[in-house]
């Protein structure tokens, strides 16, 4: 395969700069760019009063863009129609392909390789976590490059690989929906306190000697293990897991399986996320508890608690947060009749999204092996089109 070629970006793309003077807006669609290559996306509007610095630059449909701060956490992407005409800051910089040479499909390929975040991560600059990745730096990294009828083909078998993914994750989102619709129904629907459902408590803080071990079975939670793998649907493991007399010792209190909790305090309270504990496990002090009391089903109450928005008792102005006293005090809409009739479905249609959830998970991480081998040509692009 001589027709494949070593070459740099720089020799396939050029650097672009739409320069628009804040002045001259009412308001900025700013774009951000994920990490791990997750994708350029629309990260908020701003009116232009709000603005400090007077220039912007747009981006455009396959630009591509890359946060020069985070390169050493892949923060690389392709920009797609739905962030087309955004705004970034200078630390953005964007760039145009040659089209034909290279196809933004395929560099956003590239950038979910383990080799070229390496090579990024070796070239970023600084003394901190932002080290920054300049320009000329990225555009020397080295790229194999394939005639485009190939790179055509690699990218049709990484989007038919990316099309299962949206699937389930569409799945899944109409798995949930379907979920949170079933509650509420009842006509026997009132509000009542959470204090009247379970007991409320507030989770102990994890010395910072103790984080990050592996010394045992027991999971001590911390906010962080809400986004964990396989924790999205329900704590089933934590980074940190201790064994039941270091737990003992450091006075945690394990909450055991149906236990539901959501943040207390910080940003991580805007995000709605709540979680039922299904693995037994202890839970640090930025975790709000609520143990069901005997007759309260506890998907039920995860069920309610996910349509009820926490981020509404916070105060403006203030750090987020929420304390025992107002959780205890807060209404929550309840039907005695759906909680002894409906808890089991529920529990059904969680556990049927943690499936599609993994599959989906599953599936990414089959995708990041197969754009490697693709790329290096350790799996023959015929055969792979044959496989998917």
């Amino acid at each position: 395969m001589s027709d494949w070629q070593r070459t740099t970006l720089g020799q396939v793309m050029t650097q672009v700069s739409r320069a628009v003077r804040v002045k001259d807006l009412t308001e900025a669609r700013y774009a951000g760019v994920r990490w791990y290559a997750g994708g350029v996306y629309d990260r908020e509007t701003v009116p232009a009063e709000k603005i400090k610095g007077t220039t912007l630059y747009r981006i455009e449909r396959d630009d591509i863009v890359y946060n020069r701060m985070w390169a050493t956490k892949a923060s690389f992407g392709v920009v797609k129609d739905e962030v087309d005409g955004c705004f970034v800051t200078n630390d953005f910089p964007a760039f145009t392909v040659n089209p034909e040479a290279i196809l933004p499909e395929y560099v956003e390929a590239i950038f979910h390789t383990a080799s070229f975040q390496s090579e990024a991560v070796g070239r970023a600059v600084g003394t901190t976590e932002r080290r920054r990745l300049h320009a000329r730096d990225f555009m020397n990294i080295a790229v194999v490059l394939p005639p485009l009828p190939i790179q055509e083909r690699i990218v049709e078998v990484i989007s038919a690989v990316d099309d299962q993914i949206a699937a389930l994750a569409a799945e899944v989102e109409a798995v949930v929906k379907v979920r949170r619709g079933l509650v509420g129904r009842s006509a026997d629907t009132a509000q009542v306190p959470l204090a009247s459902l379970g007991v409320v408590s507030q989770g102990k803080g994890l010395p910072k000697e103790f984080q990050g071990k592996r010394t045992g079975t027991v999971s001590w939670y911390k906010i962080a293990d809400m986004t964990g793998p396989g924790n999205k649907f329900g704590y089933t493991l934590a980074d940190t897991r201790l064994t039941p007399s270091e737990v003992a010792e450091i006075g945690g209190v394990v909450a055991e399986p149906g236990a539901v909790t959501f943040p207390r305090v910080g940003a991580a309270v805007l995000t709605e996320k709540k979680r039922i504990v299904d693995t037994a496990g202890a839970l640090d002090e930025n975790h709000l508890i609520i143990t069901p009391a005997q007759g309260t089903n506890s998907e039920y109450l995860l069920t309610v608690m996910d349509n009820f928005a926490l981020s509404g008792l916070v105060r403006p102005g203030a750090v987020p947060s929420l304390n025992m006293g107002l959780i205890r005090s807060t209404q929550v809409p309840w039907s005695w009749t759906e909680n002894q009739s409906i808890g089991a479905a529920l529990g059904a249609l969680r556990a049927e999204s943690r499936a599609l959830a993994a599959e989906a998970a599953s599936l990414r991480t089959t995708r990041a092996v197969l754009v490697s081998a693709l790329l290096d040509r350790t799996i023959d692009i015929e055969s792979a089109e044959l496989e998917v």
